[in-house]
């Protein structure tokens, strides 16, 4: 009986645990919906948020307790695609829902968004959003269209934006 319990606990995931750590407002410099965010972070004790770049993408990785949990994205891509054609080489999953006619794609656990008016003339590129929680065992679309939402919007605003493609 005692053993049942045991594993009957065990099992909870982190149902009833905490965060030691406190949600980040900004993801390597570009701010989220933070309450979006929280939906798709463990209990844990450490948060740590680390720059990932290489030629054309800016990554950003959310690690809880030495897991990666979210991944964000900035990607230059060939301008006059769609945001679903870009997201078609990237998904890790079926992306099953749309926003503001098909400038956002997402599901429950990855989005992609297209930026309004960050356009790389010389390299004929569009800058592109990402962010993938694969590594949460959370799901939810509301929260995810909320995350892309407030994701692109600060990317747009950015330096990034006007920089164009590296």
């Amino acid at each position: 009986m005692v053993a049942m319990l045991v594993l009957l606990v065990a099992g909870c995931g982190d149902e009833g645990q905490e965060r030691a750590y406190a949600v980040p407002r900004t993801l390597c410099g570009t701010a989220v919906d933070r309450g979006a965010l929280a939906t798709f972070l463990p209990a844990g004790s450490e948060i740590a948020v680390k720059e990932k770049s290489s030629s054309g993408h800016e990554r950003c990785q959310v690690i809880v307790d030495g897991k990666l949990i979210v991944t964000t994205a900035q990607m230059w891509a060939e301008a006059d695609r769609t945001t679903a054609f870009t997201a078609a080489r990237q998904s890790i999953g079926a992306l099953d829902e749309t926003a503001e006619g098909g400038r956002f794609v997402y599901s429950e656990n990855e989005a992609f968004g297209k930026t309004r008016g960050c356009v790389d003339a010389k390299y004929q590129q569009e800058l592109y959003t990402v962010i993938q929680a694969d590594g949460s065992k959370r799901r939810d679309a509301d929260a995810m269209k909320r995350l892309i939402l407030s994701f692109t919007e600060a990317v747009e605003e950015s330096a990034a934006c006007t920089a164009g493609a590296l």
